[in-house]
């Protein structure tokens, strides 16, 4: 089993906004409460970097098969949609990921990121009541 360790760390800056910092890089990002939750809109949400995550580890995933294929995915990209629970607990129902792939990818390229796609660790951490819909664009 892998030691674990602190990853990253979060303040509450007040206002229903927090600043988390990546501990290795000290990297930071701030995230604010959606505006159909009391909060301005003004960055990141909780759920949105959820959504985030998704696509991310999608890409990246994509990538480290890819680079093991010599496959070029560079220009790759995502757009993701969230959909909150209507009903209470409020919650994330739906994360809708747009991958834009290059067209150039061959038939045997595209089944293999299709594949891969579905297996990054953030899809397979969610909890599985929320759906999760990846739609591929080759251009």
């Amino acid at each position: 089993m892998s030691a674990s360790h602190t990853t990253a760390t979060a303040r509450y800056e007040g206002q229903l906004r927090t600043e988390a910092t990546h501990t290795a890089s000290g990297t930071t990002i701030q995230t604010d409460a959606p505006v159909d939750n009391h909060g301005r809109g003004e960055a990141f949400s909780p759920t949105d970097l959820v959504g985030t995550a998704l696509g991310t580890c999608i890409l990246t995933t994509m990538a480290i098969v890819a680079e093991r294929h010599q496959v070029d995915l560079v220009g790759a990209s995502f757009k993701m949609e969230k959909t909150m629970s209507p009903e209470p607990p409020r919650r994330i129902a739906q994360l809708r990921v747009e991958l834009h792939l290059p067209a150039s990818l061959g038939e045997r390229d595209r089944a293999l990121m299709e594949r891969t796609a579905h297996t990054c660790p953030v899809a397979l951490s969610l909890n599985p009541e929320i759906k999760q819909e990846i739609q591929f664009v080759y251009e």
